[in-house]
């Protein structure tokens, strides 16, 4: 059986550090308010002008083909999971591919809110495991800034920007991705959404003004689904693979906010030892927090280790992957 393996792993933040006494200059705020409630001390800023989400993407793939030795034009596909992409068309995918050297490459992105990662991971092993690719890269981009309205108390200290490449290809171990399970329940809209730049509402002066153009969130509903939908995809996918908080050795949340992965461990009754986090360092940065995570804690894997990993987004979109370390 072919099974979609992780075989290099490589990440871009910027060098920009916005701490939380710094915000407390901008909104009124306080490191301890911020720290108490999200657990975040500090996110990363892409500050260059008229850089993009594909600005991190290009470097953090250029570092991955440097450390695992790869030829670009050797990338058959490669996926970009996104929700700031750099424009609406073309793809943020075929942006970094260019100008990476993947000339050989298929590219496109997936637009799945905070749970991004997982979903491209899991496009990727169904290509792999049909016979069609056997070299993509996963990417998750993410200028999470672009969106966030530094006005907004309640939401401008949650987001960081950051970029994961991860180099996906085929193995006959039992390593990979080996599991997924995913949902979505479009309930979740006015929660939270972008109420304006998109073809319902499209960019006029009137919305700009409005501040519609940022993120919009209603902390309570997020805070309810996200710890519920986490536990439940988390526990359905350990029992189709006969798993228990016993038998995993780690576990690596979406990085929204602390209390929110506090929640989740504390249902599941899982050691705290085996809980995965960094938010303090770079908050949510969406789509690429689970792989910047992971990227972080790499040097603790070992190969064999089995990982659930799991997200909740816009959407609501949310789920839980198996896998298994294969480096």
């Amino acid at each position: 059986m072919i099974n979609a393996n992780i075989t290099g792993i490589a990440s871009y933040t910027p060098d920009y550090v916005l701490t939380n006494d710094e915000l407390s200059q901008m909104v009124e705020t306080s490191d301890e308010w911020i720290t108490t409630r999200v657990g975040i001390k500090e996110r990363r800023i892409l500050k260059e002008p008229h850089a993009g989400s594909s600005y991190m993407g290009v470097r953090a793939l250029n570092k991955l083909l440097e450390e695992t030795g790869t030829r670009a034009e050797d990338i058959e596909l490669i996926i970009c999971a996104t929700s700031n992409p750099d424009y609406r068309f073309p793809s943020t995918a075929s942006i970094i591919a260019y100008q990476c050297g993947a000339k050989n490459a298929y590219a496109y992105d997936i637009q799945a809110a905070c749970a991004g990662f997982v979903v491209s991971m899991q496009s990727a092993s169904a290509y792999i495991k049909s016979g069609l690719y056997k070299k993509i890269v996963v990417i998750a981009a993410e200028k999470m800034s672009s969106m966030t309205n530094y006005k907004d108390r309640t939401t401008c200290p949650l987001f960081g920007d950051a970029a994961v490449a991860v180099l996906v290809e085929p193995t006959e171990e039992n390593t990979g991705v080996i599991d997924g399970v995913f949902h979505v329940n479009g309930e979740g809209l006015p929660h939270l959404v972008m109420k304006a730049g998109g073809s319902v509402n499209p960019a006029s002066v009137e919305n700009v003004q409005a501040d519609e153009h940022y993120v919009y969130q209603e902390g309570r509903a997020v805070y309810k689904h996200a710890v519920t939908d986490m536990y439940e995809s988390s526990k359905e996918v350990m029992a189709r693979n006969g798993l228990t908080v016993d038998t995993i050795d780690w576990f690596i949340p979406h990085q929204a906010n602390l209390r929110i992965i506090e929640a989740v461990g504390s249902r599941l009754g899982i050691d705290p030892a085996k809980v995965l986090v960094n938010i303090q360092h770079y908050g949510n940065t969406s789509a690429a927090s689970i792989p910047l995570c992971i990227d972080e804690y790499k040097g603790r894997l070992k190969k064999g280790d089995k990982i659930i990993l799991t997200a909740f987004g816009a959407g609501f979109t949310w789920g839980a992957m198996y896998l298994v370390w294969g480096i």
